[in-house]
């Protein structure tokens, strides 16, 4: 090999070192730009595909008494918000006095679905905390809730009149949830047709 064949070769081998070499640099700014915009996200509001569909019907046996039977066609042609609580859920704890305030409103049925919970616990519960819920329907093995897409509690849907998942809201209602997007939502709804 001649001498300027070898530089030519030391040559090359060093640019593929010297790219190798920004690798790692490169793969650390890729990971810092996701996880800026992760950072950017609200955790409570987790894409749902049922957005902009027809809710998930079901049938379930009432809270306050498992004999009746509660069925979402109950609700249809009405604006109506479902509110996944169960007595075990200290976050349900938390946001209970604003669902109630929410069911003050009137701008909506409060449904309630008793997710996973022991039903004596949840009439205790309720009794204690107070029930603002037109009706409490019990999802004892959590199949419905399945249906619902629901993978913690509490959780929140509003649906509109003709049924569709307008909106949902993964973690506690607050006060400042309320105001600034449930009750303006609701009211936006209650005009549609």
């Amino acid at each position: 090999m001649s001498e300027q064949e070898d530089r030519q070769t030391t040559s090359g081998e060093q640019q593929g070192v010297s790219w190798v070499r920004w690798l790692p640099l490169g793969i650390f700014l890729l990971l810092a730009v996701f996880l800026g915009i992760g950072l950017t996200l609200n955790p409570n509001e987790v894409p749902s595909p049922l957005i902009g569909k027809p809710a998930p019907a079901f049938e379930l046996p009432r809270l306050d008494n498992e004999q009746q039977i509660f069925s979402s066609s109950e609700l249809h042609g009405k604006v109506w918000l479902l509110n996944v609580w169960a007595s075990w859920c200290v976050s349900c704890r938390e946001e209970h006095p604003v669902i109630a305030q929410l069911a003050s409103t009137r701008l909506a049925e409060v449904i309630g679905l008793n997710y996973k919970d022991d039903s004596a616990d949840a009439r205790r519960w309720l009794a204690r905390f107070g029930d603002p819920y037109l009706a409490s329907a019990v999802d004892r093995e959590g199949r419905v809730g399945i249906d619902w897409g629901v993978y913690a509690v509490p959780e929140t849907f509003i649906i509109d009149k003709q049924g569709i998942v307008r909106y949902k809201h993964t973690g506690p209602v607050t006060v400042a949830l309320l105001n600034e997007k449930l009750i303006p939502l609701l009211k936006q709804l209650q005009e549609e047709g």
